[in-house]
């Protein structure tokens, strides 16, 4: 999720001048003394009666705003039976209707106007004359109706504008004195969170409802979804350096326009094209995303059809920095979805897709091989379980398919034989509004299709427990093991990572947000993970402490 550098510039009025100054020669003399020391004691004097008589005048308007406020709500009264009036008395002749709106003005009437005109005007007739202009001695609604026109449009925009987005930030150090590092182990596909994210990160969402904005039943719905997103190494707040390393990152990762209630028969099925985040899969406190098929495409999803809902979307990548005679290097992907089927315990959804890319020959000669590929998976989920939920996915693929993701991995000609296959259960538990605990589960296993070649394997558990003391005190816990194996023999180990948070947050929910927490952090590995983990502060140790604060928050 993208944050800008808002910068803010004071400005000086121009209608302001330097006074102009004049040399002076020679010091002051003990007269000139004397006399600024009366004039300084006069000012304090006055000073404090000044206090005094500002007090009072601000008392005396307030009484005078009430009254006003009063007569003016008494005059719009008599303005309306005024209204009402004319209309009886059109019929009349004009004489007798120019005495009926004479009588109908009363004394209210005439105190409210004065009132008001003594508000705006002081007792300087000609100040306000000259600055305020004049008030009408005929009111009209003219101004009224301009104004409510003016509102239903602001609140018009309001309801048909949204804006979400997520961040998170802060800062810490390294137990050697430098910036703070992430622990993770090699071969991992994701790290433990908790204390462990050594960036500022954030993605901001922009959305319009261009039609029918309260998604009425009898219409049909447009809006537009824009998302912005930045991180930074919290190196500088203003990262320029002249290597460009560490300096700040953004992206457009998200245009696109939805459309909903388009049939009668459908109400709930939506089209969309463009680019977006395409119905991820994510666990929360490793951040990592079993499926994630974002991209750039079009489809149509939540299509009621029989015991669950469809969805169907075409999306695709492409490498730029590997092109052959066809252009750049493009991968296409049709993922079809079926959910919400109902089953023991929760919901089951499936999943499909197949990937294709055309290879071709680079410039510098080298045979790229067509490549294609299919992944499956089943998911089962309850989202209403002991006040939190629960997930298990199983999925498997081949290919270009196997990274069951629209992006493009290296390739090699060994590409058609990739495969992978990943298991992944998480659990949020919260049986009252005292504590929490999320524990999560993966397992992954996947082939480079080189022959020579085994599995790579990553298996990973941990836990997140939070305490809630008071409404906005909590302290939360995390602890991860991982265990990493290379197939060419290039690592083989296991990280444990350890952190206590305590926290200032909204609530006492385990998604509570915003959030403000302390954290230390302490990780160690096993030798087989030496040099993987760290970076340059523990390079050639197998143990490492950070801490620091960070803030974190959606909405």
């Amino acid at each position: 999720m993208i944050a800008f550098d808002n910068q803010y510039h004071a400005k000086v009025s121009r209608g302001l001048r330097r006074p102009k100054t004049q040399p002076m020669s020679g010091a002051f003399n003990s007269k000139g003394v004397a006399v600024v020391a009366v004039v300084v004691l006069l000012h304090t004097r006055a000073s404090g009666q000044q206090v005094g008589d500002l007090q009072q005048q601000l008392q005396e308007l307030k009484q005078q705003y009430e009254q006003t406020t009063k007569d003016l709500q008494q005059r719009i009264a008599n303005l309306e039976q005024q209204i009402e009036n004319q209309n009886e008395a059109a019929a009349q002749p004009k004489e007798s209707t120019k005495t009926s709106d004479e009588a109908t003005v009363s004394a209210a009437e005439l105190a409210a106007e004065n009132a008001v005109r003594k508000v705006l005007f002081g007792n300087s007739d000609k100040v306000g004359a000259q600055y305020q202009g004049q008030i009408p001695t005929t009111p009209t609604y003219d101004l009224l109706q301009e104004a409510e026109t003016k509102i239903a449009g602001l609140q018009q925009q309001l309801g048909a504008f949204e804006f979400h987005g997520y961040f998170r930030s802060g800062y810490g150090l390294n137990s050697q004195g430098g910036e703070q590092v992430a622990f993770q182990a090699p071969g991992a596909g994701a790290k433990y969170r908790l204390g462990n994210e050594a960036e500022t990160y954030g993605e901001f969402i922009f959305v319009n409802n261009w039609v029918n904005p309260d998604h009425d039943s009898d219409k049909a719905w447009f809006h537009t979804e824009v998302m912005l997103e930045a991180n930074t190494t919290n190196s500088a707040s203003y990262s320029n350096f002249n290597n460009g390393i560490g300096n700040d990152q953004f992206r457009l990762r998200e245009v696109f326009v939805r459309a909903g209630n388009v049939f009668e028969s459908q109400p709930d099925a939506k089209f969309w094209a463009g680019e977006r985040y395409y119905r991820r899969q994510h666990i929360e406190i490793n951040d990592f995303y079993p499926l994630d098929m974002s991209g750039y495409g079009a489809g149509f999803e939540d299509l009621t059809l029989g015991a669950g809902k469809l969805a169907v979307a075409y999306l695709a990548g492409a490498r730029p920095d590997i092109q052959t005679a066809n252009g750049n290097l493009a991968k296409s992907n049709i993922d079809v979805r079926f959910y919400d089927v109902k089953a023991p315990g929760g919901t089951l959804a499936g999943w499909f897709d197949f990937a294709t890319g055309k290879g071709g020959t680079t410039p510098a000669g080298e045979v790229i091989s067509t490549s294609n590929g299919y992944a499956f998976g089943i998911r089962h989920q309850r989202l209403e379980w002991h006040g939190g939920y629960h997930a298990l996915g199983i999925q498997y693929g081949t290919g270009p398919a196997s990274n069951f993701s629209t992006s493009i991995d290296d390739p090699t000609r060994f590409i058609n034989s990739t495969a992978r296959f990943l298991l992944t259960e998480q659990v949020l538990f919260q049986p009252n509004d005292k504590f929490a605990i999320m524990p999560i589960f993966i397992l992954q296993r996947t082939k480079d299709g080189n022959p020579q070649h085994g599995w790579d394997q990553w298996a990973s558990f941990g836990a997140r427990p939070e305490v809630f003391f008071t409404k906005h005190i909590s302290i939360a816990f995390e602890g991860g093991f991982d265990h990493t194996q290379s197939s060419s023999g290039q690592y083989d180990g296991w990280l444990r990572k350890f952190t206590i948070a305590p926290q200032i947050g909204a609530g006492r929910q385990f998604f509570s947000r915003p959030v403000l927490r302390a954290f230390l952090t302490y990780a160690n590995w096993s030798d087989g993970l030496r040099g993987f983990v760290g970076g340059i502060p523990f390079q050639n140790r197998t143990n490492g402490l950070t801490y620091g604060v960070q803030a974190e928050t959606w909405w």
